[in-house]
């Protein structure tokens, strides 16, 4: 077994990855609006690039962060695993919760300027695409719900290792199926209303897109624990809940250990 990942190396990898999530998406985008005007062509490019960046993205980072790239996903997968009834849990403590949140707005923040600065526009231009509606927060919160539903199913089932396809998959789905074409992520949302393209979204929209993904990560919560119900305690380890479901999603895992969420 070799030893844990730094934590600044894990935050770097957040910080990178979800950077590089924001430049996919962004950045396909803006490649698919010069193309051509066809709304639904341009969402089939931007859903399918993201689609395959995310996959590859996961399955590279995961084994060094958990590949978490999203503040919701590293919520939830602090308070599941939280606490055993020896003490504190196997899942990502404050600190690492402390270190992986700014890591993730800043690196899609970065994400939004590089895909501008490729395409040669403004670096900072904030988006008048404005995304309120009440339909709009609905498809949000359905969306992060499904997504964390799944992540941490995943791991309750012992399927962790289809996160990759499955995560990326989910998340090419919710494109089409959400009104909200399935942001699913504060921290991407935030990153977004940095750029006035194809993706991106009005400062006055941000807030209530985060409060519906919050809320949809309490959802998630909920249909795990309906679904799946408690993780059993592991033989002989003395934890109750959490070795098996934390071993998907902790970024605190040796590597060889580590499997990987979005």
């Amino acid at each position: 077994m070799s030893a844990p990942v730094p934590l600044a190396r894990r935050a770097a990898a957040e910080a990178v990855g979800t950077a590089a999530l924001v430049a996919v998406v962004v950045g396909s985008g803006i490649q698919a609006a010069e193309l051509t005007r066809d709304a639904g062509v341009q969402l089939l490019a931007n859903s399918l690039a993201t689609v395959l960046g995310l996959g590859m993205l996961i399955a590279l980072l995961g084994p060094v962060s958990g590949a978490h790239f999203n503040p919701a996903v590293t919520l939830a997968a602090w308070f599941t695993g939280r606490r055993t009834a020896d003490g504190p849990g196997p899942g990502p403590g404050l600190r690492e919760v402390a270190a992986y949140i700014p890591a993730q707005i800043a690196g899609a923040i970065g994400g939004a300027v590089l895909a501008d600065a490729m395409f040669a526009r403004p670096l900072v231009q904030w988006s008048t695409h404005d995304r309120s509606a009440g339909h709009l927060w609905l498809g949000e919160l359905v969306a992060t719900a499904g997504l964390v539903w799944l992540i941490f199913g995943l791991a309750r089932a012992g399927r962790a290792h289809l996160a990759p396809v499955a995560v990326a998959s989910y998340i090419g789905a919710a494109y089409w199926f959400t009104s909200s074409t399935s942001f699913a992520n504060p921290a991407v949302t935030i990153g977004r209303a940095f750029t006035d393209t194809f993706a991106g979204i009005a400062p006055t929209s941000v807030a209530p897109f985060l409060a519906a993904q919050l809320a949809g990560a309490c959802v998630g919560l909920v249909l795990v624990a309906v679904t799946f119900g408690r993780p059993a305690p592991v033989p002989g380890d003395g934890a109750v809940a959490g070795r098996d479901e934390q071993h998907f999603p902790s970024p605190a895992r040796p590597a060889e250990e580590s499997t990987v969420s979005s």
